[in-house]
Formats: C-alpha cells, sequence, structure tokens
C-alpha cells in the first residue's frame, strides 16, 4: 500500500465533467429575524472554492498526481474566481466558455458549522446553444493520448450530454473509464470500465431492494448490463462494495470515525480511485485506498481533499489520532495535520505527578494552535534531571495520564536530557514551556524560530509544584 502512495506522481489523470463555483458564507446567528421566522445570519466569511468535477481534480492533484480539466464555465466573475482557483493548484485546464449561460454557483449559508441554506445559480448546459460540443469532444480526444485514466464526473448539469462519444473516444484509445454517474438513463455509460454510484443512485435506475442481498443482486445486474468491468457501490455508513464479473463481491466497511460534512466524498473517492489505477494500483487495493480517503474527508468541512500524507497517516495507523504515539508515527501525523492546514504545537516536560496547573498549562498551550504535543522525558532522563528518587510513576503511566486529557492530542516519549532533537524533527509552528524561562533559554527555540515558527512562555499557576506535593505526601502520618 506504502508503495501506491510513492508512485502517484507518475499518474495522469484527464477529467472531464460538470465544474462549479462553491461559496461559503459563515457567521454567528444570535436572533431570528423579525420580517420572518428564519435565523438571521451575520456574514463574517466568504470563502470561495472549487466543485463538482473541478474539486475532482483538486483531489487528484492533493494526491500528487498530474492531473488536466475539461470544463464549460461561463463568461462571468464566477468563471474567473473558478480558472484561479484551479490554476492556483497547478492544475491544467482545458476551459470551454458559455456565450449565454453562468458559470455553476452554489452558495451554502452557514453558522457553527451547521448548514442553513444553499442557494444554486444555473441554467442547465444541456441546451443547443449551452456550449461548443463540437469543440469539447475535439479538446477531449486531442488529451487523451497525454493520459493513463479518464474520469467522467457527471452532475447531471449538462457537459456530459454527449458522454457515450467520450467514452467510446477513450476506449478505443485504450484508456480506462470511470465515472461518476448522474441521473436514471444510465444507458449513455455502457462500456465505461467502472461506475461510483451510490445506493439512492443505483435504486433509481435499478428499483428498490429489499434487502442487502437484493441491493447487491441489482447492482451486479446493472454492471453485466452495461459492460462494465467493475461496479463500486458507496453505501454511506456500511462502507463500500466492489462488484466484478466472475468474482464475489469485495465489501469493504466504513472508514470514518466522525462524519463531519459528507459534501463532495464522492468526488474523493472516484479521484483516489483514479489516481491509484493510474499509478498501476490493482483494483481491490484502490478501492480500499478510496475508502480511507472517503472516510478522512467526511471529516472535514465543505468541499475538501485529502493529501497523500494524510492518507499514509490513515493507513499506517488507522486508530492514532490521539494518544500515546511512537516519534515515526507522530511525524506521519504531524505531516497529515500541516496538510489540512492545522497549527502543530509543542511542549515537553517531566509530568511526574499530573496536577491542576498542569492541567491549566497544556489547556492554555492548546488555545495556541490546532493540535497540541506533548513529549515526555523518559524515566532515565528524568532519574538524570531530578534524582535517583524519581520519578514516581513510570513513564508509561505518566503518558497513558496525559493522553486521557482533553487537550493534548498526541505524546511522545524521549531519552535525551533535552527535547531538542525530537523538536528538531517535529518543527512545531508553536513550540510552548511554562516558568520564569527567557526564550534563549528553551531547547529547541533556535530551531523552531529558524524555521519560521515561534517560541511562547507562559507561566505556571502559583500554588502548585510536584515538589511541594510529594514532599507534603511524605509529611504524612
Amino acid at each position: 500500500m506504502n508503495s501506491a502512495l510513492t508512485s502517484f506522481g507518475h499518474a495522469r489523470v484527464l477529467i472531464v465533467g460538470d465544474v462549479m463555483l462553491d461559496r461559503y458564507w459563515t457567521g454567528p446567528v444570535q436572533r431570528i429575524s423579525p420580517e420572518a421566522p428564519v435565523p438571521v445570519v451575520r456574514v463574517r466569511a466568504d470563502q470561495v472554492r472549487a466543485g463538482g468535477a473541478a474539486n475532482v481534480a483538486l483531489n487528484v492533484a492533493a494526491l500528487g498526481a498530474r492531473v488536466r480539466l475539461l470544463g464549460v464555465i461561463g463568461r462571468d466573475a464566477a468563471g474567473a474566481e473558478l480558472r484561479a482557483l484551479v490554476q492556483a493548484r497547478g492544475i491544467e485546464a482545458e476551459w470551454i466558455e458559455s456565450p449565454s449561460l453562468p458559470t455553476i454557483t452554489k452558495l451554502r449559508v452557514l453558522s457553527r458549522n451547521q448548514q442553513l441554506l444553499r442557494l444554486d445559480f444555473e441554467e442547465s448546459l444541456d441546451c443547443t446553444d449551452g456550449f461548443d460540443r463540437a469543440s469539447l469532444r475535439q479538446r477531449f480526444a486531442q488529451c487523451l493520448a497525454d493520459c493513463d485514466i479518464v474520469v467522467c464526473s457527471d452532475y447531471g448539469k449538462g457537459t456530459l450530454v454527449d458522454v457515450a462519444a467520450l467514452i467510446g473516444l477513450a476506449r478505443a484509445a485504450g484508456k480506462p473509464v470511470l465515472v461518476d454517474p448522474k441521473g436514471t438513463d444510465y444507458a449513455r455509460y455502457a462500456g465505461a470500465t467502472l461506475l461510483t454510484p451510490n445506493v439512492p443512485e443505483l435504486e433509481a435506475v435499478a428499483g428498490t431492494a429489499v434487502d442487502d442481498a437484493d441491493l447487491l443482486a441489482r447492482a451486479e445486474a446493472l454492471r453485466a448490463r452495461l459492460g462494465l468491468e467493475a461496479l463500486l457501490l458507496t453505501r454511506s455508513e456500511k462502507g463500500m462494495s466492489l462488484l466484478r464479473a466472475a468474482q464475489p463481491p469485495l465489501h469493504l466497511p466504513a472508514e470514518a470515525r466522525e462524519v463531519f460534512d459528507v459534501t463532495g466524498a464522492g468526488d474523493t473517492v472516484i479521484a483516489t480511485l483514479a489516481a491509484a489505477l493510474a499509478a498501476g494500483v490493482e483494483l481491490p487495493q484502490a478501492c480500499r485506498l478510496a475508502n480511507v480517503a472517503a472516510g478522512i474527508v467526511v471529516g472535514k468541512l465543505g468541499t475538501a481533499t485529502v493529501s497523500a500524507a494524510e492518507l499514509e497517516a490513515a493507513l499506517h495507523h488507522p486508530h492514532a489520532d490521539t494518544g500515546v504515539v511512537d516519534e515515526d508515527t507522530l511525524l506521519r501525523l504531524v505531516a497529515a495535520a500541516r496538510a489540512r492546514g492545522e497549527t502543530v504545537v509543542m511542549t515537553n516536560g517531566c509530568f511526574d505527578v499530573l496536577h491542576a496547573g498542569h492541567v491549566r498549562y497544556l489547556e492554555a498551550a492548546r488555545r495556541l494552535g490546532d493540535v497540541l504535543i506533548v513529549a515526555v522525558n523518559d524515566d532515565d532522563s528524568v532519574r538524570r534531571l531530578k534524582g535517583p528518587t524519581r520519578p514516581l510513576n513510570t513513564c508509561a503511566d505518566r503518558m497513558r495520564v496525559l493522553a486521557g486529557l482533553r487537550s493534548v492530542d498526541w505524546v511522545v516519549p524521549f531519552s535525551e536530557d533535552t527535547p531538542a532533537r525530537l523538536i528538531g524533527r517535529v518543527l512545531p509552528d508553536v513550540l510552548v514551556k511554562g516558568g520564569d524561562y527567557r526564550i534563549e533559554q528553551i531547547a529547541g527555540h533556535d530551531i523552531v524560530t529558524a524555521h519560521g515558527g515561534r517560541v511562547v512562555v507562559l507561566d505556571f499557576h502559583e500554588g502548585y509544584s510536584t515538589t511541594r506535593i510529594i514532599e507534603r505526601a511524605r509529611q504524612l502520618p
């Protein structure tokens, strides 16, 4: 599986389909409108992202594969924004401009990470003067020689009205074709390599299933009828099922630990599948990668992507989101956190007898970023620092207690007298130490600042001391 990740850079993916601009307005809700029983959102942020087939392209690019995108936009401000978003990610794009129709735009209004309203600005491209279909087919044919696999991302907006012709061109050129389908006319996808419908989409075409066995039977019948090599059925909380000719179904359980937003999850699935297959990964293994990627992306807000670092971390340590980790695991998790744009905070200490002062200090450190790493002196280094009677608690016990704190994400041991070496490997965005230290006295401060990070000294709360607790315990009768 790891070799698949390192070879994504050699994969070449061509994506054609409905591109759109996703806009997000976010802000607090503090009252109900006097004009109607609806919440009033005070908009504090306006964010735009590439959606639809463009989001598929971003997902492929995030994995490190080379991607070319072919889509239709309007001659408007939204089209210009979408162009800029795609270009900023280093994606080669072939744009077909519609002279009369707007760029498809979806505006979502959110408060406290909950979607309150969605507004769609669009007209169907499925009309004679919607766009130059011949130009799209011509550009598609020209792009085929420079790709390993084709993705048709159909959102039912009209870009793929001639999808059967595109599939025919790709198959004649010897290129596999993956389709994320829409609507009820699946006959136009005949001859594709693989389809990725979800359960409602499948049942809209094949009929409502009475149970799981019936659902898989209907999916297999559809696969055979369309002459597909495979059909990957995405089943929400039940995971995925891969159906292939003359082989038993392959069932993959859902990987998500917390579902935050399913927007764009299908884009991530087909993007990961395409990148993996283009990199030479066998289909069952590629589906496993896509399943893991889907489990990551539903934990993010809105249309989002999954990086190779996040995927690698999830594959190597699927249950190591928090808690005690070794150094190599920590580095993979930190890479995944950075890929998500998170700020990494790090502190260190013996934490021999955990007390309220420690807890308050760690809570304050956690507020400086998105994830908090606590590096803990192992038992030998504590003895060198504190004397032969310390520590009172073993390193394993101390780390386990720290890992149970809500403010702490990862706990890692170190054996040296200072954590400078470990800090040099992690390179946190914020290095924190408690007490009356000067910054230049803090181990690792020079490494962190040299790499653009900052060092923060936090005050310890008065009245709390491990030494004082030990002395008081010794005075007890």
